[in-house]
């Protein structure tokens, strides 16, 4: 790649302004695949300065004029489909066939749901004699994380180019080369210069540089809550808007009536899926007690064969997380559940047998889960499921809500309007009903510590508008 030490500022590859640089590790190996540039507060100021520049004239262009680039960022994109699909396996260790039919799939996916959506979307609306206006807030601030890369810059640039707003992007530092091939794709789109900016570089950095920068009107973050609670304070003396994707702790409640070896099988397999680092991954398994036993033994029929191997591997099911430092972290709380006295079902610490090098995690199950362990309170990001036994549906109700998290919920019955009354009382801002095809046009986004506005389609475009009401517009 010809751009790891440069950033993509003012339609331009540039030199970074200081020299400090950082491996990309691939996690299969440990070992170094690439080196990048990390920039400063400085580089920031210059990206932010070409997207001031660019605003006036990108968010006065017309939703045709907007419509036809995004229409060639997608025609480009799907050039370099698998050279984004085969970069993303190498640094963050998704396994080659989830790499190409669902982490690279999800920015195409959410570039054509948004097209599709500015086709129709209304900018404007006549309210007596007020005219509503739908304007771009202005330059965005994003930062992106590792876990889906593509599909969190996707669900930021698509709508912040069908808004009119130019941005400064910051993609995470761990798997950064994805991010890299998307500028090359948006330069060779033809976006206006300034319109999207690239600065690489760590979080207390650069990250902070954005969330504090007066000419940022807008800070779009995916990442910890840890994390957000820091960009929200770095943001909070420019009194700009913070729109934050975080952490959840998601329950799946499996109900009395429900196919109990589909609904723990689905969940499982759910849970694992890109080795258990999603926000929203259903980590939580609730089951009723009369029924634990057998939701056990489906579980570790389920997990064990799951194969944990390379990602170039197409046998693979569960590639390496991320780094050492989320390695160590689930082991840690790996560690944590077998001393509080959850029953570990199968998994455990350790790399897998077989596997000496690189940061292979044990799909992990624990049954007997009770509500005060630190596997059931804390986001694990890791192929960790805690199955926790209950007796009524108004417990399981309150037990499933009693997190700091709310992104998603799972709900699994035989009656889909059983299932409807126990989803309507989730506190979450997702509630998946026996496991649903993936929708590109619904919400995604959190109540409490799990974040605050939404994402995709016309729920995404919403947030990066400003309203403005012309009073006395029309003739009364």
């Amino acid at each position: 790649m010809a751009h790891e030490r440069e950033f993509y500022i003012n339609g331009e590859w540039v030199q970074p302004s200081g020299s400090a640089t950082l491996e990309v590790i691939d996690p299969s190996t440990e070992e170094a695949i690439a080196t990048i540039a990390l920039g400063t507060a400085a580089d920031v100021d210059k990206a932010v300065a070409a997207a001031r520049a660019a605003f006036p004239a990108f968010s006065a262009t017309s939703r045709e004029e907007r419509l036809a680039l995004m229409r060639r960022l997608l025609e480009v994109y799907k050039t370099r489909y698998a050279d984004i699909a085969d970069t993303l396996s190498r640094e963050m260790g998704a396994p080659k066939k989830l790499a190409h039919t669902a982490q690279a799939a999800m920015g195409s996916s959410h570039l054509a749901k948004m097209i599709e959506t500015l086709e129709t979307f209304e900018f404007e609306q006549l309210r007596g004699t007020t005219l509503i206006a739908k304007e771009a807030i202005g330059v965005v601030g994003m930062i992106t994380p590792w876990n889906w890369p593509l599909n969190q810059i996707m669900c930021k640039v698509a709508p912040a180019l069908a808004a009119g707003c130019t941005m400064v992007l910051k993609p995470s530092e761990i798997a950064p080369l994805n991010a890299l091939i998307f500028a090359e794709v948006v330069h060779a789109a033809g976006i206006p210069k300034g319109v999207f900016n690239l600065v690489n570089g760590d979080g207390p950095t650069v990250g902070e540089a954005i969330s504090r920068h007066p000419g940022v009107d807008m800070v779009s973050f995916t990442g910890s809550t840890r994390a957000g609670i820091l960009v929200a304070k770095a943001a909070a003396d420019t009194v700009k808007r913070v729109h934050q994707e975080l952490g959840g702790k998601s329950a799946n409640i499996i109900l009395s009536d429900a196919d109990l070896n589909r609904a723990v099988k689905l969940g499982v397999e759910g849970c694992m899926r890109n080795s258990g680092q999603s926000c929203n991954a259903p980590t939580r398994m609730f089951v009723p007690a009369d029924k634990h036993a057998e939701a056990v033994a489906i579980a570790r029929a389920t997990a064990e064969p799951l194969k944990v191997g390379a990602p170039a591997s197409e046998e693979t099911w569960l590639g390496p997380v991320v780094s050492e430092v989320q390695y160590n972290k689930i082991q840690r709380l790996i560690e944590a559940g077998i001393k509080e006295g959850a029953e570990l079902v199968t998994g455990g610490p350790g790399r897998p047998e077989g596997l000496n090098r690189g940061y292979y995690v044990r799909p992990t199950v624990f049954a007997n889960v009770t509500d005060d362990m630190t596997i059931a309170r804390e986001e694990i990001f890791g192929p960790v499921l805690s199955i926790l036994p209950y007796k009524t549906e108004e417990e399981v109700v309150a037990r499933a809500n009693d997190t700091p998290y709310g992104l998603a919920s799972y709900v699994q019955s035989g009656s889909v309007d059983r299932a409807r009354k126990i989803a309507a009382k989730m506190r979450s801002g997702n509630v998946y009903i026996n496991y649903p095809a993936w929708d590109a046009g619904a919400p995604f986004g959190g109540y409490k510590q799990s974040g605050n506005g939404r994402e995709y389609a016309g729920f995404g475009l919403e947030e990066f508008l400003e309203i403005k009401g012309t009073v006395g517009y029309a003739a009364a």
